[in-house]
């Protein structure tokens, strides 16, 4: 997908860039108002140490290791960044859900001069692509956060030009997004409890990337862009009690309780969209 939708930005480059001899650009195109929409495929950065961390002392560090009675590492079958392939006893992971989601915006855009365009652009998106991160225990039994972008909302600049006769634009675009981040935790473990805290959570973000746009008509225009989305700052957590298991069990030898999160506290998204613009 991320090379057909660089060869699509490639091609409407190539039709920005056709000259247009002794032909002045059209002050109307990419000069006024417009709204849009796009459909987009949407995918997880994911690091490639991401795992769980855990606070057994409550010191509010998560640097500690769960250990047994004997003192072992009750983890030491590992921790991956994907979902778990089978059951806890296979400790293998598969990759994060690439899914579809699909944007609203409405912008403005000026001509400066013949070439350069400048604007803005207020969008708002749904993402359903989801981070997973788990961790594998001895018992055995797994322990998997989820994590998605719900909805969010972005304010960009875009700056670009539009050679020839005006008709299309390659651009680069930034400015903040402000998104609501949902979390899930599931476990094959039924002896201890589990009680997350910070679920939803909205976070501000940043939001960088570039594009082309070619119109098609004088008042609809096609739109290809690449974006990436990076929050920082998740505060996820999931205190593990003691439920039904015994003050042996590994998460209540130091302290009581078990603190544990994802070591991956930020959230980055690439989006490759495709769309229309409708101009007035």
């Amino acid at each position: 997908m991320k090379k057909s939708t660089l060869l699509a930005t490639a091609i409407l480059a190539g039709a920005v860039a056709q000259p247009a001899v002794a032909q002045e650009s059209n002050p109307d195109y990419f000069n006024g108002f417009y709204v849009g929409g796009a459909l987009s495929v949407e995918s997880i950065e994911d690091g490639k140490d991401e795992g769980l961390a855990f606070d057994t002392d409550q010191d509010g560090e998560f640097n500690d290791v769960v250990r047994t009675i004997t003192g072992a590492d009750a983890f030491s079958p590992g921790l991956c960044n994907g979902q778990p392939n089978a059951g806890p006893a296979t400790p293998t992971c598969s990759d994060d859900d690439q899914e579809l989601g699909y944007s609203i915006k409405v912008g403005i855009d000026r001509r400066l001069g013949d070439m350069f365009v400048a604007g803005l652009v207020l969008e708002g998106a749904k993402s359903n692509a989801v981070d997973y991160t788990t961790g594998f225990s001895t018992t055995p039994a797994s322990y998997t956060i989820a994590r998605e972008i719900d909805y969010s909302g972005a304010l960009r600049a875009r700056v670009g030009i539009s050679p020839g006769d005006g008709r299309g634009l390659i651009y680069a675009t930034g400015g903040a997004v402000y998104g609501k981040i949902d979390h899930d935790f599931t476990t094959t473990n039924t002896a201890n409890s589990f009680t997350p805290a910070n679920g939803n959570e909205w976070l501000w973000g940043a939001q960088y990337g570039a594009g082309a746009e070619l119109y098609l008509t004088d008042s609809i225009s096609l739109n290809v862009e690449y974006l990436r989305t990076h929050f920082e700052k998740d505060d996820y957590i999931v205190t593990v009690g003691a439920g039904t298991a015994p003050p042996t069990n590994p998460f209540l030898l130091d302290s009581g309780s078990t603190d544990l999160r994802s070591t991956g506290r930020q959230l980055e998204v690439n989006s490759f969209r495709a769309g229309l613009n409708f101009r007035f």
